[in-house]
């Protein structure tokens, strides 16, 4: 039963990775369509973002008032339907209108099946359940990019990754009552949970510290999600349909990642994915630097993505063991509402430099997320290393 049901996790991981990449695929297509500025894009992704910061904000009540079942259900329900109405919108304000539950119906289900694979499965199992998510990313940009070669038909591409959302839905509707079954054995003591406020939680020095990597990691992860396609296509001269596919290989790149940081977390620790993970990030950003061809441009998006994708699993992992299984549904949502704010807002911040400096600012951007997602890292396992209190 255990197995049946991190099988269905899984899956319902697939469908939250779905919607995260399509918007910046399709960006460039949708713009030109609509006459708009490429800064445009920011509004539809602070409605997604805003969205997702209030949901994970509210998760833990949720979760602890209708379990992580229907919250799972509902969700991703919700998000299918909103894929729907991507596809039929003609203006940015439709597009603008169906971001919010968009953003309202990822943001729970996040926080909620980060947390419940934290307490009841292992490290290996937590990579693996964000690889599935790598799965979701690199999946549409996919179906996009199959429907941006015909025409640059980007709502061909809603409507495809739309069904397979839709499908994942029913799954998860039809398991609600598998999860009342499964009793777990987990390796982490776990405590009744203990809802926290979000200023109490602010408060605590260690918390603030370890959103600053979920924060930075975030930043990279979105940019380069989100403009990464502008920037081949602006700053290296590429077409549209080309560049989506070299997105999607820079999400593959996450979701390989992710799948060798589940292979190896019986044998390393998180921090050391961790530490690993975040050298071939400066790699990869230090080849975005140099004056070399466009595919090797694409080399080093795939090379980001593959050092970032075991950052952010690893983390979440380490929360019970970093603060206490009583409040790690507190916790980690209060990392995912950080982790959502920098989504929100990284991106955004970029738009406003690209629509002033231009797309060419794109490497020096990620090196200024990289530092503090590094400065964060530092910091903590000060924090850990000299077994300081949380306060």
């Amino acid at each position: 039963m255990s197995t049946i049901l991190l099988i269905i996790i899984y899956i319902a991981f697939i469908g939250l990775g779905i919607p995260d990449s399509l918007f910046g695929t399709a960006w460039p297509a949708i713009y030109t369509e609509f006459e708009l500025s490429v800064s445009a894009a920011n509004y539809v992704t602070f409605l997604i973002s805003g969205g997702t910061v209030i949901s994970s904000l509210l998760a833990a009540r949720l979760i602890n008032y209708f379990g992580t079942a229907k919250i799972t259900a509902v969700s991703t329900t919700i998000t299918a339907a909103a894929l729907l109405g991507f596809s039929c919108s003609n203006n940015i304000l439709w597009l603008c209108l169906f971001a919010v539950p968009l953003g309202l119906g990822a943001g729970a289900i996040d926080s909620a099946l980060n947390n419940y694979v934290a307490l009841h499965y292992k490290a290996m199992h937590m990579n693996f359940l964000h690889c599935f998510y790598g799965i979701g990313v690199s999946l549409s940009p996919y179906l996009m990019s199959l429907a941006l070669s015909v025409n640059a038909n980007w709502r061909n591409g809603y409507r495809m990754v739309f069904w397979f959302q839709l499908g994942i839905a029913i799954v998860t509707i039809l398991s609600i009552p598998l999860w009342k079954k499964v009793k777990h054995c987990s390796s982490v003591q776990e405590n009744s949970p203990v809802t926290v406020g979000v200023f109490q939680l602010l408060k605590m020095s260690k918390i603030r510290i370890a959103c600053l990597i979920f924060m930075g990691s975030c930043a990279i992860e979105y940019t380069c999600g989100g403009w990464g396609s502008t920037f081949l296509v602006n700053a290296k001269g590429l077409t549209v349909d080309i560049a989506a596919q070299i997105i999607t290989f820079y999400y593959m790149g996450i979701a390989f990642g992710r799948f060798l940081s589940g292979i190896f977390a019986n044998r390393f620790t998180s921090w050391q994915l961790v530490k690993v993970g975040q050298r071939v990030i400066l790699i990869a950003i230090i080849l975005l630097f140099l004056p070399f061809p466009p595919f090797v441009s694409g080399i080093a998006l795939f090379l980001i993505g593959l050092g970032n994708g075991p950052i952010f699993p690893n983390m979440l992992h380490l929360t019970p063991q970093n603060f206490g299984t009583d409040i790690s549904q507190s916790v980690i949502s209060i990392q995912m509402a950080a982790s959502y704010l920098s989504i929100m807002l990284a991106p955004i911040l970029f738009g406003v430099i690209a629509q002033i400096i231009g797309v060419t600012f794109f490497p020096c951007y990620l090196m200024i997320m990289f530092l503090i997602m590094i400065i964060g890292t530092i910091l903590l396992k000060w924090k850990i290393r000299s077994n300081t209190k949380i306060q």
